[in-house]
Formats: C-alpha cells, structure tokens, sequence
C-alpha cells in the first residue's frame, strides 16, 4: 500500500511519498506556501510594491499614449524641409584648407663630388632645427559640417528617449511573468517575444548612437590628411562623400524611431489581454 508520512519540516512544508515495500525510494514535494521560505522585510516590501505599482502606471501611459504621439512627432518631422534636401551637394561644407601654391624644389648640390657632397650635407645638418612637425591651421579651427551637427544634435535625444522609455515598458512585462509552471504557458511566451522585441529595439537604438561617433572619429581623420597631403584631391572628395552618406543615415535612423514606436505601439495593444493576463483562470477551456 502507498503510505503517507509527515516529512522533516516542522511547519509541515514539505510531505514524504514512501512506498511500504521500498522505504528508500522518497519524493519530496514543495508547499504552495512559499512564503514561510523567505523572510521579507515589510517595509521593503512596501517599496518594492510601490515601485512596480509606479512602473505598471508608466509603462500603461507610454504604450498608451506616448508611443502614439512620438510617432506622429517623428513622422512629421521626416516632413520637414532640413531632411528632404534632394541635392546632396546643400550640404557640403567648406574644408577651410586652401591648396597651398606649388613649391620649386631645386638640387643645389648638383657639380658636387662625393667627397663636397658629403661636406654640404653636414654643413646642412648644422642649421637644421630639430623638433616635432606641427600642421598650422591657416585660416584657424576646422569646424565641422554644421548642417549634420545640428541634424545630430535633434537625433540624439530622440535616440535616447527611446532607449529609456523602451526600458521603462521591458521592466513592466518582466513583472508581468508569473512563477514558472507546468502547462498553460501560451500567455508567457507571448510576454517573453515582447520583452525580447524591446531589448532589440534598446540594442539598435544603442548602435545609432556608436554609428554617430564613428562618423565623427573618421570624419576627423580625414580632415587630418587633408592637412597633412593639402594637394591630394581625393581626400576632399571623401569627406564629401561621408557628408552625404550620414546625412541619408540620419534620415533613416528617425524613419526607424519612427518605425520602433508603431511597431512597438501594434504589438503590444494586439497582445496586451495576453501581457497583463498570460494564464487563464479557466484552465478547462483549453481541453
């Protein structure tokens, strides 16, 4: 027969199958109360309940309401004039590196023999001052393309507004997730692709930012060469280039704020019975 024995808990927490032929074989099974198993300080638990009560109340109001109105805010910003410039050349900004006259280099060592040759370059070596080379700006500081400094300095904080907010609605679903069970898990996966869809949103988001950098480091190096090798022509046509290049990546990055925030916006008002209710009460139905 099929015993039932108290098992070593005194609050009773746990309970011992054993079998009366076999008393080696023991399954221990856990208690629903799983309070009695951690100790909690109340008043921390007051703050923690008063700040998932304050981030459900937030991350309600962004879907709801903010992700709507940023997206028409992004959307009628595309609209605007600085971001539909169909000539590229508008935004070309000036090197402030004028080419410098070219130098007449003349042998003044030609009629020499090894043994004169080999005199002047000493007497040269003499009157030369040693030191580190240093390129002198003639018409002062390099500034950069003014144009894409101003369009950057209006991404940037759209970017980074996403980033937070996107945080804010993740840290909301996570504690939507219930206790991990067995069966009835529909509603899980559900809230477990939306946190997925907001950490890859916050990661692109993220990388708009380092593209942003990346343009100013290498936009910088350029300018260099350009300082250094002043008659080479294709170093100009580069950063020309690379002007261009980010201003169309910009205009794509606000498409995609844009884009994040429908899709974000669809995705979670098509699931949100789902989200803030991932396991039915009526288990039944599902049979």
């Amino acid at each position: 027969y099929m015993g039932l024995t108290s098992g070593g808990n005194e609050a009773g927490g746990f309970l011992r199958w054993s079998h009366a032929r076999d008393k080696r074989k023991q399954i221990w099974l856990s208690c629903p109360a799983m309070a009695s198993l951690l100790k909690v300080d109340p008043e921390v638990k007051i703050k923690v309940d008063s700040f998932r009560e304050r981030i459900t109340s937030e991350a309600e109001d962004l879907v709801a309401n903010f992700f709507p109105k940023k997206l028409l805010e992004l959307d009628g910003f595309l609209k605007d004039p600085i971001l539909n410039i169909h000539d590229l050349t508008q935004i070309h900004s000036d090197m402030n590196l004028p080419v410098p006259d070219p130098i007449l280099l003349t042998n003044s060592h030609d009629g020499l023999d090894g043994s004169n040759m080999k005199k002047r370059k000493l007497e040269d070596c003499e009157e030369t001052f040693q030191g580190t080379k240093v390129f002198v700006m003639p018409n002062g500081m390099l500034k950069s393309n003014q144009q894409l400094v101003d369009i950057i300095e209006k991404v940037k904080p759209e970017i980074r507004l996403l980033i937070e907010k996107c945080n804010t609605v993740k840290m909301w679903v996570q504690l939507l997730i219930p206790r991990i069970e067995d069966g009835n898990n529909f509603g899980v996966s559900i809230q477990e692709e939306t946190v997925a869809e907001l950490r890859t949103v916050e990661s692109e988001a993220a990388s708009y930012l380092d593209q942003i950098s990346r343009y100013y480091i290498t936009r910088a190096k350029l300018v260099s060469k350009i300082a250094k090798y002043p008659h080479v022509e294709d170093y100009r046509r580069t950063v020309t280039e690379m002007d261009e290049k980010e201003y169309i990546s910009l205009r794509l990055i606000i498409s995609e704020l844009r884009n994040q925030y429908v899709t974000l916006h669809d995705m979670i008002l098509k699931n949100i019975e789902k989200i803030k209710r991932p396991r039915s009460s009526n288990a039944e139905t599902l049979y």
